[in-house]
């Protein structure tokens, strides 16, 4: 298991968390999305380790960008 920490911009609610969550949720051998609107970090674990290519397609996808 890999578990992985990043920073997103623009949420702002329980909607936005959702979006993240569903979108990033999607992505091959995710197991769970751990998402706090109020410091932007979603936690992310999966069987691998993700691309950070990879999440910032699917969080751009839910319409919020990732921080590099």
């Amino acid at each position: 298991m890999a578990e992985t920490t990043y920073t997103v911009e623009g949420m702002t609610c329980g909607h936005c968390a959702t979006s993240v969550r569903e979108e990033v949720s999607e992505l091959e051998g995710v197991r769970h999305v751990d998402v706090d609107v109020e410091s932007g970090r979603v936690t992310v674990t999966s069987d691998t380790p993700l691309t950070t290519d990879a999440v910032a397609a699917a969080v751009t996808e839910a319409g919020y960008r990732l921080v590099a």
